[in-house]
């Protein structure tokens, strides 16, 4: 399991875009729609192959799928770090040692981009989705095609009141990620042209 990106949500899409473009000093790109949930999103490519989105539910689109992916049926308030993403190379067999709660696969489609995310039932993810999305790609993986903004992921907080417990259950080793107890969210702090910045 890898780190794959993070994903900001925002009750609409300009807004979670403005958020990112704020905290990092950057522009984002335009990414596209997801059909299956009826959501749009804009990118950033990171370094090390990662990178960031802004999500949110598309006004002028009908979800063939619901509850919709990242919890985002349930999301108000200001635009945040909502989700973090891991990459799996066997979604079936990592899906069967995980916690219950973590989703079934679905597969997904983004104009040449094929891969299959694990969703749960309901929408939201164990540790009050605090866990990360599973996802397989089938296709390229969209990083290399982004546009490089010189920015660089530097850490990850996971802050939870059971930090140390979803630790313990994740086949994921990466020092940029941290696990603090405490209020549940999450915060990044980048590298970039304009110097370290922190996104939340």
């Amino acid at each position: 399991m890898e780190l794959d990106h993070l994903a900001v949500a925002g009750e609409s899409l300009e807004a979670a875009k403005a958020h990112v473009e704020d905290a990092l000093g950057v522009p984002m790109q335009m990414g596209g729609q997801h059909a299956m949930f009826g959501t749009h999103n804009y990118l950033l490519g990171l370094a090390d192959g990662l990178y960031l989105e802004a999500i949110a539910i598309d006004p002028d689109a009908k979800p063939q799928r619901t509850p919709r992916w990242f919890d985002l049926d349930r999301f108000a308030g200001a635009p945040r770090i909502s989700n973090w993403i891991c990459r799996c190379s066997d979604m079936a067999e990592d899906l069967a040692q995980l916690p219950d709660g973590v989703g079934e696969p679905v597969a997904l489609t983004r104009g040449d981009l094929r891969w299959d995310m694990a969703v749960p039932a309901d929408g939201i993810l164990p540790y009050d989705n605090s866990f990360p999305a599973l996802i397989e790609w089938h296709s390229d993986h969209p990083a290399p095609l982004l546009t490089q903004q010189g920015c660089e992921l530097k850490y990850l907080i996971v802050s939870h009141p059971k930090a140390a417990a979803l630790r313990a259950v994740l086949p994921l080793h990466d020092d940029r990620v941290l696990y603090e107890p405490g209020e549940i969210g999450f915060e990044a702090t980048f590298e970039t042209p304009n110097g370290r910045r922190v996104l939340t």
